[in-house]
């Protein structure tokens, strides 16, 4: 068994019922044990709400029958290897604008740990899917940025999130804004992240980002700088669609943070928010 190197977490995970990972959950914990993690974060996709899942594209999400079964199996791992290793039940509960209602009824139905609030979906696109990425042909990609980051903006608001995942992911596949518009996307960015400030949660460095075309962690170092600077509380996630990956680049990513100055990590039990000291590795 591998020795726990300070303290580690990994907040942001998912297994084979999302359709689109591998490994069960209890694989993970098993591997989160073997690399030494003194916490796991489960947390995997929200069941698609406002597109038929038989209709849309395959393997995005698990189905709604599978979320509490989902849940159930979670807890039981927590207390199957508690004293091994803190097992943290989550959600990666996506945002979408006008659907709130339906959110938060699976948000409440549930004795989370945390929520994570991502967006994904700009109506019935994911931004974030491979297989759509030709959505982005014929786009004004500012206004894809606009659309995106009010949607940020609003599920920082919304009140049902402990966390804002992968904060820019919208640059997963390289699709950026022309020079000129910098100084405007960059208004985009710090609108997003007042928002979030004002909210009093916490945002993920996504460490998965590295392994993405546009080979840079979610978010960039600007937009980590401005958080800090707005005192927004931060944690770290691998994104791990399979249990091989956990921990993936959070190396980079725990030094990147020590490296501007951030001395504290997220941590949550029952929706609860507790800082853990972030020491150098």
């Amino acid at each position: 068994m591998a020795k726990k190197r300070n303290y580690w977490i990994d907040y942001h995970t998912h297994h084979a019922r999302c359709g689109h990972a591998v490994g069960s959950l209890e694989e993970y914990v098993v591997r989160g044990i073997e690399i030494g993690l003194s916490e796991i974060g489960l947390s995997d996709h929200m069941p698609l709400l406002h597109v038929d899942p038989e209709t849309y594209y395959p393997e995005m999400a698990m189905p709604k029958d599978e979320l509490p079964r989902y849940v159930e199996e979670a807890f039981a791992l927590k207390e199957k290897y508690r004293g091994q290793i803190d097992v943290k039940v989550g959600l990666e509960g996506d945002y979408i604008e006008g659907w709130e209602a339906d959110i938060e009824k699976i948000i409440q139905a549930y004795p989370w740990d945390y929520v994570i609030g991502s967006v994904h979906f700009l109506g019935e696109w994911d931004v974030s899917d491979y297989r759509q990425v030709h959505n982005w042909d014929g786009q004004d990609v500012f206004a894809v940025y606009e659309r995106y980051y009010k949607a940020i903006g609003q599920a920082a608001k919304t009140g049902f999130y402990d966390i804002i995942g992968h904060f820019d992911v919208i640059k997963r596949f390289g699709n950026v804004p022309d020079a000129e518009r910098e100084a405007e996307t960059k208004a985009l960015e710090q609108a997003a992240l007042a928002a979030i400030a004002e909210s009093g949660i916490a945002m993920e460095l996504n460490a998965s980002g590295l392994s993405k075309p546009c080979a840079e962690m979610f978010p960039a170092n600007r937009i980590l700088e401005s958080a800090i600077q707005l005192g927004i509380p931060l944690t770290v996630g691998s994104d791990a669609h399979n249990p091989l990956k956990l921990s993936e680049h959070l190396d980079k990513a725990r030094a990147t943070l020590y490296g501007l100055g951030v001395r504290e990590l997220a941590t949550f039990t029952e929706r609860q928010r507790r800082m853990i000291p972030l020491e150098q590795d």
